[in-house]
């Protein structure tokens, strides 16, 4: 699947939709000039983006303005990799592997070469951005344990994407380096306050006595033995804590991309390695380990600062809601359940779905009636009756009722199809090179260049060579690369704070990089700019009636259902109105509905409702409603198709009444007792507050806003008719939202916002994903930011925290730059030692750390 256009003619199966690639079997959706689609959402996407015409070279221009330079992306209309068409040889699997460690866009090149070197591997795609690689792989040539041995080195450690265990372990070790720089740190540190940094200052509380004795001791042989001590301890410093900066620095040299990590490790290391070499060959050395173990301890403590806070973040959102599915419950020959795993179901086999459960896999029903809701996968609000012969969605919500489904042909679930589209997205949604390491790309050359300059010159004048060490040595420390190390993760960690004050969840670091200003900003329409919850919004009905249909509905587990019996709760004993009613036909529009708002109604009342109220003496259900006798009287409530089934009159008021509603994308359900239909009660999906504030303060902004929607076209006409959107698209699947989106992309920087599984594709295709926390778990791993508190308005919030946190960062380097500017020729010159250049490297880290901790959005 491609995150961008595909062209028609590319020699795909021609009976596949041209837009998204499902198959089009049994359906006869065309465009009049050749091309199939598999609905008529995808249709109207490609009418409207398929002949996007594109300048690959404003594209590029626009990509390095934004900083996203780097080939191969999602992005790039001359990349060959990314999440854009592959060429997978026959034969070939792809496996998708969470890496810990990548962090950088020269980690993603060299992940991706180690693994198209293993043998079998016809090709690899990495991404910083979700830690994730795929690797497309001939099974039989090289195990998964193979690839994982083989992308796991140097530091990075590969494991499968639902392996917690090896997640939690990574975790753990990074905290152990840490744990173990800071403790080994202060011991180094504390023997120069106490015992070397006397000997080159005259500290005032050392008497003259003990100065003396400290300067014999350090030019003793007791003195060179501590100065082992010490520089053994500066190794576990260097080699142990620093292992991720020395394994950044190492790839950076290997693909030719210098980076923050390089001139961190160049600092580092050479400071290590003149201590050492004068330990060795120096009567008396000045030894420099405390500059080894300043920087290295300073950008790992940044470092871990920023991920602790992401770390944070993520634990807002344990309470999503699950959706995969990892049992099943198949019917054995005699007709017995049992409990097996997904994976050793095979094709042809009868599965038990009961109300409130998920359907494992795709398949067909063999036995049953219910009331199925496919939102999740297809975004449709309105479940769909299913009966024998009827082909199921696997991930789909039974509702109400039961089914016996036999499994399909291929023994997938749709669910998983749609999980496998967003790794495929995630793993080609290479992340953009930072400010700091494309500065990185031409500091790093200069200060080597001026370090090896300045050491020639002090040679050229007649100085020693350890005077001439000392002053490139010097050049190097005072480059001040904790100050440029800290610059950027410090801000993104102030954002990230921010955010979480503000209930908004940054899981991805380079959202403050990647994101300037948006072109479009796309929104799925049911649980983002409607609530997604069914509720009964206009009624035209006495009280009476409504508590006896309320109280027969309290029966049913279908949304609507639901939605009608909880208007019980609005009336009140003395025929109160039912709050929020208009009567006037408008309102909003009908939801899809989210995973988490159906099982909360499949739940069904609560049975003590029934106390003091309607007697409900029978009950029965129907596919196009229910009836049934309430305090002896008869009762139906539904579609006027079921009145005219059992020969009740409908008034032509009450039918038109409800034809209108559904025009407009609501479920109108007519009311009636005793033979004839008396009234309607219309239930639907409400506008999310502030909905209208929102998307008109973007299209005043001048960014394209856009609704796209699984949902009938119906549902969305209150949306089209507004004058900020321009464009909505209905009826469209999780495929084709995510092929909308990458079509998008081609004509400018597209977020898009959502909450489902069923946007989750098009969450991970877009420049920026936005989920709403009220959604699914699978939505929030395939955005970068969640909103966990369901505000809508919060969108233009992260926007806002981007620009605050580019700002801050580009403040920071700004610093580092002007303090360069005069450390570096005072270095060069030898009129700064490598002691006063710590001290000063130290100072300007100090200020960096300072101005991030400053609130972001203050400056505004």
């Amino acid at each position: 699947m491609s995150g961008a256009a595909r062209p028609p003619d590319a020699g795909d199966d021609p009976s596949a939709c041209t837009l998204c690639e499902l198959p089009t079997e049994g359906v006869d959706v065309t465009d009049g000039e050749g091309n199939r689609f598999c609905c008529t959402g995808c249709r109207d996407v490609y009418a409207a983006l398929g002949d996007v015409d594109v300048d690959a070279d404003a594209v590029r221009e626009r990509r390095q303005e934004r900083g996203d330079d780097g080939a191969g992306g999602p992005d790039d209309p001359d990349a060959e990799g990314g999440s854009g068409d592959r060429d997978v040889p026959e034969g070939h699997e792809a496996t998708f592997l969470e890496v810990d460690g990548m962090h950088c866009a020269t980690c993603e090149a060299f992940i991706e070469t180690v693994a198209t070197d293993a043998d079998g591997v016809s090709g690899a795609s990495a991404s910083y951005v979700t830690d994730t690689v795929r690797i497309d792989h001939d099974p039989d040539a090289v195990t998964i344990d193979d690839l994982t041995e083989t992308v796991s080195g140097l530091g990075y450690s590969a494991y499968d994407r639902d392996d917690a265990f090896s997640r939690r372990q990574a975790r753990n070790m990074a905290t152990a380096r840490l744990a173990a720089g800071v403790l080994v740190g202060m011991a180094v540190m504390l023997q120069y306050i106490v015992l070397i940094y006397p000997t080159y200052f005259a500290f005032p509380f050392y008497n003259e006595r003990t100065l003396e004795y400290l300067n014999q001791a350090m030019a003793s042989t007791s003195g060179t033995y501590f100065f082992i001590v010490i520089g053994v301890l500066t190794t576990i410093v260097l080699f142990f804590t620093g292992k991720p900066i020395l394994r950044g620095a190492y790839v950076s040299a290997k693909t030719r991309s210098p980076n923050m990590d390089l001139l961190v490790a160049i600092a580092a290391v050479s400071a290590y390695l003149y201590s050492t070499l004068a330990v060795i060959f120096v009567e008396s050395p000045s030894i420099y380990y405390d500059v080894t173990v300043a920087i290295v301890v300073i950008v790992t403590v940044g470092n871990h600062y920023e991920d602790s806070v992401k770390d944070r973040a993520t634990e807002l959102l344990s309470e999503v809601t699950a959706v995969q599915v990892d049992d099943a419950r198949r019917l054995t020959a005699d007709g017995e359940p049992e409990s097996v795993a997904v994976d050793a179901l095979e094709p042809g086999d009868r599965l038990l779905v009961r109300a409130g459960e998920r359907v494992p896999v795709d398949g067909e029903a063999v036995d049953g009636d219910a009331a199925v809701d496919e939102s999740v996968v297809t975004g449709e609000s309105l479940p769909v009756r299913k009966v024998a012969g009827d082909a199921v969605v696997g991930g789909s919500v039974v509702a109400d009722g039961s089914l016996t489904v036999a499994v399909g042909p291929d023994a997938t679930s749709s669910l998983d199809r749609v999980a496998e589209l967003v790794y495929d997205l995630q793993s080609g949604n290479h992340g953009v090179q930072k400010l700091a390491d494309r500065l990185a790309t031409v500091f790093v050359p200069a200060v080597l260049g001026i370090a090896v300059v300045a050491a020639g010159a002090s040679l050229a004048l007649g100085g020693a060579p350890t005077d001439a060490m000392l002053v490139g040595l010097t050049v190097l420390i005072v480059s001040c690369p904790c100050a440029l190390g800290l610059a950027t993760p410090l801000a993104v960690a102030a954002g990230i704070r921010d955010a979480l004050e503000r209930n908004i969840v940054v899981f991805d670091d380079t959202v403050f990089e990647r994101i300037r200003d948006a072109d479009t900003v796309v929104f799925d329409k049911t649980g983002t700019l409607t609530t997604g919850e069914m509720r009964p919004i206009a009624r035209e009905v006495d009280d009476d009636l409504l508590r006896l249909a309320a109280a027969l509905e309290s029966r049913s587990a279908h949304p609507v259902g639901q939605a009608v019996a909880a208007a019980r709760a609005e009336v009140g004993t003395e025929g109160a109105a039912l709050d929020g009613a208009t009567g006037d036909g408008t309102g909003p529009a009908v939801a899809d509905g989210g995973a988490e708002a159906v099982d909360a109604s499949t739940e069904g009342p609560d049975p003590s409702a029934d106390a003091g109220g309607p007697a409900v003496e029978s009950f029965e259900d129907h596919a196009r409603g229910v009836s049934g006798v309430v305090d002896g009287v008869e009762v139906v409530v539904g579609h006027p198709d079921l009145f005219d089934e059992r020969g009740w009159t409908v008034p032509d008021a009450v039918r038109e009444a409800v034809a209108d509603a559904r025009d407009v994308g609501r479920v109108p359900v007519a009311v009636g007792r005793d033979g004839a239909a008396e009234g309607f009660l219309v239930v639907g999906d409400e506008l999310r507050e502030g909905w209208e504030e929102t998307v008109t303060a973007l299209d005043r902004s001048g960014v394209e806003v856009i609704v796209l929607t699984g949902d009938d076209e119906r549902a969305a006409t209150v949306f089209a008719e507004h004058a900020a959107v321009s464009s909505v698209f209905a009826g469209v699947p999780p495929e084709g939202k995510a092929e909308a989106v990458g079509r998008l992309k081609e004509r400018g920087v597209t977020v898009m916002v959502g909450d489902g599984t069923n946007d989750a594709p098009a969450l991970a295709a877009a420049d920026l994903g936005v989920a709403l926390g009220g959604g699914t778990a699978m939505a929030a791993d395939a955005a970068d930011v969640a909103i966990v508190d369901d505000e809508l308005g919060s969108v233009a919030t992260v926007f806002e925290l981007a620009r605050a946190a580019g700002r801050r960062v580009k403040g920071n380097i700004g610093w580092a730059f002007c303090y360069n500017a005069v450390a570096i020729p005072l270095a060069a010159t030898g009129l700064l030692n490598p002691l006063f250049a710590a001290v000063a490297m130290g100072a300007s880290s100090l200020l960096v750390v300072t101005n991030s901790s400053r609130a972001l959005l203050a400056d505004d």
